[in-house]
């Protein structure tokens, strides 16, 4: 079972899969060295980062993720603002604090090798005297702030034997929630429920949506220019402006709802840009979307409520659940389609969902979102998580509503299953060169005129 738990996660801008997920790493490590007690004898520490880590690590602040999990900071509690503080005083020669011991640090980019299981690779070393080594692992970072060391992906779960619900994939899903007369969320939430206290569940669900609504209105008060060099200035809270000073005139376009839905979605990844406390959903790269269309849900739905956001919630997460379980939701292994085409098609079912839909409608949303995503890059400029992403995740968000809408307005049937839409994505991702799978180095990161 890929848990709520699992799918939104909160930690740390600009990437889960380069910054959080490095950083449950690094600080792994650094705990197994604690407890083996060879931190006493480690002169250095030695990172490497392959693949897509080490393509486009600078712009997406890995670097900076591994310092500071080897320094023993975790992704969901430390503060950004000491996060900065920190690193600059690493970067300015300061030793890693392991305990009783300081260590020092070294880290390496390699472009060259080619890792074998996974493009986000990277690899710890502990040196003791006369580089005398000590300790080794290598640890992958498989999407959404997920990580797992090299050799152990397959993983089976024994708590599956206690849930109530057991699938493997959106026909299994539907089917049971025919024979058992229950929706996609109440299947979800006794699910959660079986592995741990109702009220942990329904804290975790509030915790999540506080969270992705704290960020979206950082997001609008917030102005100035994101960090990396591109000089992007945050938009957000220009737009918001506009939009809140015309709510009160008398001619308003019918479309200004999609406006607030994508300044909404802009103001999250301007955020994560910044390297803003965000909420993987399933993704940082891909954060805006799921919040934008929650918000959308509480502030521009008649009757919405609490009660329909926790469906909302349940619902996106056991739909980004079969993607994890049957493709990915990393940019490194299938392009952009398996973040921002993934949490659109949560999103959809789960605003679907929210709004009174059948099981075999709400697949149908995640459907429609996913299908209309197939085949999109990973390419971002300078590898930063700046364009396209965050303009994409407001994209990402009207699609996500659009499908929801066109889903309502059927019975549920139609032809293409969401399960053929995740077979297809997967092999879309296997079959597309590596060059769009967040290297940089290609498509819109290679065509556009630096000036």
């Amino acid at each position: 079972m890929i848990s709520v738990f699992d799918l939104f996660k909160i930690g740390l801008g600009p990437s889960s899969s380069h910054t959080v997920g490095p950083m449950k790493a690094a600080k792994a490590f650094r705990d197994a060295l604690i407890a083996s007690r060879d931190h006493l004898r480690t002169e250095r520490i030695e990172a490497t980062l392959y693949g897509s880590l080490a393509w486009t690590g600078r712009g997406h602040a890995t670097d900076k993720a591994v310092a500071l999990g080897l320094a023993g900071n975790a992704p969901d509690e430390i503060d950004p603002d000491v996060a900065d503080a920190a690193f600059a005083e690493i970067v300015a020669g300061a030793p890693l604090a392991l305990g009783e011991a300081r260590i020092g640090f070294d880290l390496q980019f390699d472009t060259i090798t080619r890792p074998p299981e996974h493009p986000n690779t990277l690899e710890f070393r502990a040196v003791g005297i006369h580089g005398a080594p000590l300790r080794s692992e290598r640890w992958l970072s498989i999407g959404g702030g997920f990580v797992v060391r090299e050799g152990e992906r397959t993983r089976s779960d024994a708590s599956a034997a206690r849930l109530p619900f057991t699938f493997a994939n959106s026909a299994e899903l539907l089917a049971l929630g025919v024979s058992n007369g229950r929706s996609i969320a109440e299947m979800t939430r006794a699910n959660e429920e079986a592995l741990r206290q109702p009220g942990d569940v329904a804290a975790h669900l509030k915790r999540v949506r506080e969270a992705m609504f704290a960020c979206i209105d950082r997001g609008l008060s917030r102005e100035g220019e994101l960090p990396g060099g591109l000089k992007i200035k945050r938009r957000a809270p220009g737009i918001f402006a506009q939009l809140e000073a015309a709510r009160g005139a008398n001619a308003r376009a019918s479309h200004e709802v999609m406006d607030f839905l994508s300044v909404y979605a802009m103001a999250v990844n301007e955020e994560n840009a910044a390297g803003g406390r965000i909420v993987t959903a399933p993704t940082n790269g891909a954060a805006g979307v799921a919040p934008a269309v929650l918000r959308y849900y509480r502030d521009h739905c008649a009757g919405a409520d609490e009660a329909g956001m926790d469906v909302f919630l349940l619902t996106a997460a056991t739909i980004g659940a079969l993607f994890k379980l049957n493709a990915s939701i990393s940019g490194a292994e299938v392009g952009c389609q398996g973040e921002v085409g993934v949490a659109s098609s949560m999103a959809a079912g789960g605003l679907c969902a929210a709004l009174g839909g059948t099981n075999a409608q709400i697949e149908n949303a995640a459907e429609i979102a996913m299908e209309h995503h197939l085949g999109m890059t990973c390419d971002p400029i300078a590898g930063l998580v700046q364009i396209p992403c965050i303009e994409r995740n407001a994209f990402g968000a009207v699609k996500a509503v659009n499908a929801a809408s066109l889903a309502l307005r059927g019975d549920g049937s139609h032809r293409v299953s969401l399960d053929h839409v995740i077979a297809t994505m997967r092999e879309t991702g296997r079959d597309m060169h590596h060059k769009y799978k967040e290297t940089s180095q290609g498509g819109l990161a290679v065509n556009w005129v630096e000036c």
